[in-house]
């Protein structure tokens, strides 16, 4: 049993009643009665593997939502922010919550993508701790909840993987060839190349980004796969030996696997992260999407969750309920001189996002040759269907005299 499942079992009267106060010699049973159906379905967009969903005994987020407010979840999940970014420009989405990072919050922003949020309504915000209040992404505070935060590290097969790693050096290492896993989104990726090269993952430089793209090609060929949470099979069955990942997933990783390690790179630093939680434009229910944020800042109800997903929570309220373990394990709460030395990623101007947008298609078909080739082969594909219209279009006529 994990420290995290032992620590579930010990507190169940504070973490599974969450909060529900039972008089002394009563029994549970006697829990308040679950609020009557409001005939409402939020549309919650979240992050694969980001919330507590009952497992093993732990809390079952959604549902406990709905059985103290009446109204229901729909929960579907993304993969990327870039994913996440496509359904809302698409037009297509019909989400009343979504939890997009800290950069994509500010884009999102800047487009008109967002609610602004009614604090009357998210009480539970004065839990947040002062320092994740107006940050960089959401300076006047008006769109955003913090929901968790984190940095980026390594996962490695102890196995295989024998030497310190202090350094993002080693996916670029030849004799982990086919055994390397990295990032399927841009920034993540380019963020690893650009501290390499001791460049600022928001640098506007486009032969930075030149730069940066060039290194992410080299290491092409050494890498299996570029993955995001497929990661946890791959290396979980020994399929992959190191990959790139956030820390909170350390919790299902390291915990469950003696094989797998985590480390963070000191040498060049790393990424600091915050998920957040916005209201789309338009979302057709909206007072009670800010009442789920207001439920999922209770400090119980923060706790009892990120306890669950192993990302940091920026509640102090929440922290106190959490074991002394989680609290005072690096991975988790990473001492100060890592977080000095991490830096978080913000919105790029357009013009860097194409250059980006561009790079990161090179990387994946293996450079600008491939994609002469691609686009080779599409306008051969395009002068063949033509030459097959005008052929029928001459024979039709053909026929008709």
């Amino acid at each position: 049993m994990s420290f995290k499942k032992r620590f579930l079992a010990l507190s169940a009267a504070a973490l599974l009643l969450l909060g529900m106060s039972v008089p002394a010699g009563a029994s549970s049973e006697e829990e308040e009665p679950a609020a009557p159906k409001r005939g409402v379905t939020i549309n919650v967009y979240n992050w694969g593997e980001y919330i507590s969903n009952g497992v093993e005994g732990t809390l079952d987020v959604n549902a406990e939502f709905t059985r103290r407010t009446g109204i229901d979840v729909n929960y579907t999940t993304f993969d990327t922010n870039e994913s996440l970014y496509s359904k809302l420009a698409g037009g297509g989405a019909n989400y009343d919550v979504i939890i997009p990072s800290d950069y994509m919050v500010s884009k999102l922003i800047e487009e008109g993508y967002l609610e602004k949020l009614d604090f009357d309504n998210i009480p539970n915000f004065q839990y947040i701790d002062e320092q994740y209040r107006n940050p960089d992404y959401d300076p006047t505070n008006e769109y955003s909840v913090p929901y968790t935060w984190g940095v980026v590290g390594i996962f490695y097969n102890k196995n295989y993987v024998k030497e310190e790693i202090n350094s993002w050096k080693i996916l670029w290492d030849e004799k982990y060839a086919g055994k390397i896993l990295m990032f399927d989104n841009p920034r993540d990726s380019f963020g690893i190349a650009q501290k390499l090269l001791g460049y600022s993952f928001n640098s506007t430089d486009e032969r930075e980004w030149q730069e940066a793209a060039m290194l992410l090609k080299e290491q092409k060929p050494l890498v299996q796969a570029y993955v995001m949470d497929q990661i946890f099979d791959k290396m979980a069955n020994g399929d992959a030996w190191l990959a790139p990942y956030y820390a909170g997933d350390a919790a299902t990783l390291v915990e469950d696997n003696p094989d797998i390690g985590f480390a963070i790179p000191t040498e060049e630093g790393t990424n600091f992260f915050v998920d957040a939680l916005c209201i789309p434009k338009g979302a057709a229910h909206k007072k009670e999407a800010e009442e789920y944020i207001n439920f999922l800042c209770d400090p119980e109800i923060a706790a009892a969750n990120v306890d669950y997903i192993g990302y940091s929570t920026p509640e102090s309220a929440a922290k106190e309920l959490l074991p002394k373990e989680t609290v005072e394990n690096p991975i988790f709460y990473p001492p100060q001189e890592i977080l000095d030395n991490s830096e978080v990623f913000v919105n790029l101007p357009e013009e860097t996002s194409l250059l980006l947008d561009s790079l990161w298609a090179e990387v994946k078909m293996g450079g600008p040759g491939e994609t002469a080739t691609l686009v080779a082969i599409l306008a051969g594909f395009l002068l063949l269907y033509i030459g097959i219209v005008v052929y029928k279009k001459i024979k039709a006529k053909r026929e008709l005299q």
